[in-house]
């Protein structure tokens, strides 16, 4: 990768300093860091491995499931790239930190977190319990608030890093409940709850961690499209879509790529929507 740099002149042939701009091909280089993935192993977290382990990262794949883990890092690895498995219980503070320690002693950094993990339970306003609510809550506003407070803290120390929240476009917008007609999904409650939650400590930790070098910023998606979703769903969501289809993981993996890495190196706070035009109508 190239890095030319280019000497600017002022007016009356005044000579700036040499300034050197590196191109968009190192600005995405994440050679040399390290990331955290939470809920790796799943359905965007697969994509967001990949992205990040093809740009350079070491990537740490971590959820509940170690089995799950390690079987995504392992495919990396035969991929030639670097990545291990972790267990990660978000629900449980003391194993936020054991794997945050866990990766500073083994890597010496943390680079980047991706919050990708989220806790599903219950269904609408009619059929959610108190108990639904909670355990979302525990992993999805707890975990999350306590997982950027312990990588966080190692971020700014090292006076770099960047934190990048997965959330969604029913954290901006309310549900569209019709395109589940006719199909067993709804979009739960607490779902709206605690996405919407999310884009707010985003910008709060932005404000908090900026003057430390740490970025914070959400990456906020639609609908990603899988090969055992109902039919009648995938119809009605790409008739609603200005783009006409469901997101893939190519859609994921860009974004993820540009949050994560300097090329987004001045922008902090921003909800970035990945949704084919979803929110604009």
């Amino acid at each position: 990768m190239g890095t030319p740099s280019a000497t600017f002149a002022a007016d009356a042939g005044t000579e700036l300093a040499v300034s050197e701009v590196r191109a968009v091909s190192d600005l995405l280089d994440l050679t040399g860091r390290v990331a955290i993935v939470t809920g790796g192993a799943g359905l965007y977290g697969r994509h967001i491995c990949e992205a990040l382990a093809e740009l350079g990262a070491n990537v740490i794949v971590a959820s509940r499931d170690l089995s799950e883990c390690s079987s995504t890092a392992d495919e990396l690895v035969r991929r030639g790239f670097v990545a291990s498995g972790h267990v990660l219980d978000l629900s449980d503070e003391a194993s936020i930190q054991r794997l945050c320690d866990d990766v500073m002693a083994e890597a010496g950094a943390i680079d980047v977190l991706v919050n990708n993990a989220v806790q599903r339970a219950g269904g609408s306003i009619e059929t959610a319990t108190a108990d639904d609510w909670s355990a979302t809550s525990d992993v999805n506003s707890r975990g999350l608030f306590l997982m950027c407070k312990h990588a966080g803290a190692h971020m700014a120390a090292s006076g770099r890093g960047s934190i990048v929240n997965v959330g969604s476009i029913y954290g901006v917008v309310g549900a569209d409940f019709s395109i589940y007609d006719g199909t067993e999904m709804t979009s739960p409650v607490s779902y709206a709850f605690d996405k919407a939650g999310m884009i707010g400590l985003t910008r709060y930790l932005a404000s908090w961690y900026g003057r430390q070098g740490v970025r914070v910023n959400c990456l906020s998606p639609g609908g990603l499209r899988t090969p055992d979703q109902d039919p009648t769903f995938v119809a009605a969501y790409e008739r609603r879509v200005p783009i006409g289809r469901m997101a893939g993981p190519e859609d994921i993996k860009g974004p993820v790529a540009f949050l994560a890495s300097d090329a987004s190196a001045y922008i902090t706070g921003v909800n970035l929507l990945v949704d084919g035009g979803w929110t604009t109508i």
